[in-house]
């Protein structure tokens, strides 16, 4: 279950080769084999803390049920997903909305219309079209969901009476918002924030989703609020609150174990990995976060404990 940086350079190459020489989606014709239960299997991980710490803990999950496992990280969707397809990796953790949208501009281009959406059901519904014709599995979703968000220090939500987005659009309190540059035309971000609460930003200071720049630039006054995520583990280091995204204008980003269908299909691996989905909350997400960002705890000791405590390992 260890992870092998010494070969991530021959594994980049030979997901790429992979990418370069598989079956064209096209030659694939209807997927008509019965799912697989390979009993070696690959846990990806797209190499940041929350992705490595749901990938370990499938892999722990996975070898109590009986299987053997190794975990790669590749921080690229572009590779991974590619060798998801080809079984090259068995296993990954993925975001429902993020992902139905990735599968979409691959399949129809980048021009597509978004896949994803704040309904949960249309969005699994979306996402298992655009997966099922590439051979991958999506299992169900988890309680845990990885959204943006926006927050704002705690003085100034007090000062201002706000808990939600909404409070901060009726408010009519002009914001200068911290976040990446592309915040200017996604319609999560500034567009949807101005037609959907009716918030006023009077501008956006590039300096990145939730970076520690981000966030001081809020602490300090230069900025009112920040775009980051539901899982942001350091908000409390700096003094900041999230905003309750009280009308959805967030996508259904709720973590998804996908699979190769051929490989990892089979009911051996839906049953190991379900139980995860049955207790791990976005709070939960969180706190495991802030134990390996914060703390600098192990990724594999935060993993391990955690299932230990929801009674998913033995201790």
């Amino acid at each position: 279950m260890r992870r092998l940086p010494a070969l991530l350079g021959a594994v980049l190459l030979a997901l790429a080769a992979a990418c370069a020489t598989g079956p064209s989606l096209e030659d694939r014709g209807e997927v008509t084999e019965p799912p697989g239960d390979g009993r070696h299997l690959t846990v990806g991980s797209a190499g940041f803390t929350e992705s490595d710490l749901l990938a370990r803990m499938y892999s722990l999950l996975l070898e109590h049920a009986g299987y053997q496992t190794k975990i790669i990280s590749v921080t690229n969707r572009e590779l991974y997903e590619p060798a998801l397809e080809s079984g090259q990796i068995d296993v990954v953790p993925e975001y429902a909305a993020t992902f139905a949208d990735w599968l979409g501009a691959k399949a129809h281009g980048p021009g597509a219309p978004a896949a994803g959406s704040p309904d949960l059901g249309a969005t699994m519904s979306a996402l298992r079209s655009l997966a099922d014709p590439r051979g991958l599995k999506v299992l169900e979703p988890g309680r845990a969901v990885d959204q943006n968000a926006f927050a704002v220090t705690e003085e100034f939500a007090r000062a201002h009476d706000l808990r939600t987005l909404s409070d901060l659009g009726r408010s009519g309190i002009p914001v200068r918002l911290a976040a990446g540059d592309e915040c200017v035309r996604r319609p999560y971000c500034a567009p949807g924030l101005e037609k959907t609460y009716g918030i006023r930003i009077s501008g956006i200071d590039p300096k990145g989703v939730g970076t520690t720049q981000a966030k001081q630039a809020v602490q300090s006054g230069r900025d009112q609020m920040v775009l980051t995520t539901s899982t942001d583990a350091t908000l409390d280091d700096f003094g900041l609150v999230l905003l309750e995204d009280d009308k959805h204008l967030q996508n259904a980003d709720h973590i998804v174990p996908v699979v190769n269908r051929a490989r990892a299909g089979g009911p051996g691996v839906t049953k190991a990995l379900d139980k995860l989905n049955a207790v791990l909350t976005t709070e939960d997400l969180a706190r495991l976060n802030e134990q390996v960002d914060s703390w600098r705890r192990l990724p594999e000791d935060v993993a391990r404990q955690y299932l230990r405590s929801k009674g998913l390992l033995p201790k």
